[in-house]
């Protein structure tokens, strides 16, 4: 059983799924997940769109979905008793998972570990009590996990592999209709329906002001494949703004950027990897906001700014994310060349933190000794 609740985790599943089936065809997997899951073999029971939501308000308002496949879930993991479970990040739900795992006597691999630095860091110990092997993503979460006895193994980042364009960047602006003569800058509104609607209309106001101020500017904006194209037009063709739409290239939308102002989340960390300079910006319902300042134990928002030690990039969080104050940030970095290119220089430094590719392929080794009893 494999369970992926939300957009990244369906990527990364789909890539340790592929890498198990190298290893051993006959392998079967069932559980959450998406298209990608879907296309690499997995025997989706319910599909993650209808799971990823963020912020505490938000899961509530969603809770009669979640419920109606933790218990599906639930009854699937004492029925068949899988050989393993791999739990891929959405630590609400996966950990209550872990538990009835535990209890049945199921195998948990957990890949992209709940992010216990950040905020509840009392969830070590429980995951330890939990899980059979946990594969990181970060090298500082190693020690975290050693210190309550827990079998852990830092398999590096998915992303230093996956994120790899399928054509030149010449080539890319070309077939996306781009004047090269002009700078681009990138829309990334998120991959789920309430950050288009809480987001995207707060880019495009910004796009309009920085167009009126830099005539040399375009806008791109990739589109989600777990969103509808409707959506998005329903604002495109209420803004004064041309914005390009590119469906399914991301990593090649982003290497025509020349900045990009992101949704916080895994595109932020994908953007660091071209070296891409950013403004992070997010909002969530006012209470789930209150809720988590409370409870976060980061300085920063921004993966890559946690990673770096630093602010790098800019964040833009809760009423902070206004066009004004965009703007602001975005006409800094395109006028001030020094900026930009120092930021563009620490983004590229984070990368060598994230270990070497092949993180799929080592997780999906850990399974088969799991699997095996040979860990």
């Amino acid at each position: 059983m494999i369970i992926a609740g939300e957009a990244s985790g369906d990527m990364y599943g789909a890539k340790v799924v592929e890498e198990a089936h190298r290893l051993d065809s006959s392998v079967r997997f069932f559980g959450i997940g998406g298209q990608a899951m879907r296309q690499a073999g997995v025997e989706t029971l319910v599909d993650s769109r209808e799971m990823a939501v963020m912020g505490f308000v938000e899961v509530v308002a969603h809770f009669g979905v979640i419920y109606r496949a933790f218990r599906r879930m639930e009854a699937l993991l004492r029925q068949e008793k899988p050989d393993l479970l791999i739990l891929i990040d959405y630590p609400g739900f996966n950990l209550r998972l872990a538990a009835v795992a535990k209890k049945a006597g199921v195998k948990v691999l957990y890949f992209i570990t709940p992010q216990v630095w950040a905020w509840h860091a009392s969830r070590a110990r429980k995951i330890a009590r939990l899980v059979d092997h946990a594969a990181v993503i970060l090298p500082f979460e190693v020690p975290i996990f050693e210190r309550e006895g827990l079998p852990v193994t830092f398999v590096g980042h998915p992303l230093l592999e996956m994120a790899v364009p399928t054509m030149s960047r010449d080539d890319a602006q070309r077939e996306f209709g781009l004047d090269a003569g002009k700078r681009t800058v990138g829309l990334f509104p998120g991959s789920r329906r309430r950050e288009i609607n809480g987001l995207l209309p707060v880019m495009l106001e910004s796009a309009v002001l920085l167009e009126e101020q830099f005539a040399d500017l375009q806008f791109i904006l990739p589109l989600a494949p777990s969103l509808d194209r409707k959506l998005v037009d329903g604002f495109l063709a209420a803004s004064r703004v041309k914005v390009t739409v590119v469906e399914g290239k991301n990593y090649d939308v982003i290497q025509v950027c020349d900045l990009i102002i992101a949704a916080s989340g895994t595109v932020t960390m994908e953007i660091a990897l071209f070296g891409v300079p950013m403004v992070i910006v997010y909002k969530v319902a006012p209470l789930s906001y209150a809720i988590g300042k409370r409870l976060v134990q980061v300085e920063h928002v921004g993966i890559c700014n946690i990673i770096a030690g630093e602010r790098v990039v800019p964040e833009l969080i809760q009423h902070e994310a206004e066009p004004g104050r965009i703007v602001a940030e975005v006409s800094s970095m395109l006028t001030d060349g020094e900026r930009y290119a120092v930021i563009r220089e620490k983004l590229l430094a984070v990368r060598a933190k994230l270990g070497k590719p092949g993180a799929p392929g080592r997780v999906a080794t850990l399974a088969m000794k799991l699997m095996d009893g040979r860990e």
